[in-house]
């Protein structure tokens, strides 16, 4: 069954907060960088933290393209960490941390989705 972790939603809307948060030149703007670089690295951890391991045959296909998916986002999370302290524009990179929220928010729903027709197939489904 996919397990996502618990504080995946958690992480997901600390970094959506720190995101939409002023950015301003100078010390606050390295504050930006530094506490969205922060939860880049929780939603990281959070990732690397779930697990997917269906049996069942069109549920392992669907479990292997999640893991796909899941190994994506996790390099273009690596990709983006060093940006968000580097970068000259701001806000291209707050943008693409955007975007790349959303996939991760349609991931977790991915897998939710995987691990409730897991237990849906192991009860029996709807008759």
């Amino acid at each position: 069954m996919a397990i996502v972790t618990p504080g995946m939603a958690s992480a997901l809307r600390a970094l959506d907060a720190a995101l939409d948060a002023p950015r301003r030149d100078g010390a606050a703007l390295g504050n930006w960088r530094w506490v969205v670089r922060q939860r880049l690295a929780v939603v990281r951890d959070a990732l690397v933290g779930e697990t997917s391991s269906p049996d069942d045959g069109w549920l392992a296909a669907r479990g292997g393209t999640a893991f796909r998916e899941r190994n994506t986002l996790l390099a273009r999370l690596g990709v983006l960490g060093p940006r968000v302290l580097d970068s000259p524009d701001v806000e291209a990179v707050r943008l693409e941390a955007k975007r790349l929220l959303v996939d991760i928010a349609r991931h977790v729903q991915r897998v939710n989705d995987i691990a409730y027709d897991d237990v849906e197939l192991e009860l029996g489904g709807s008759e």
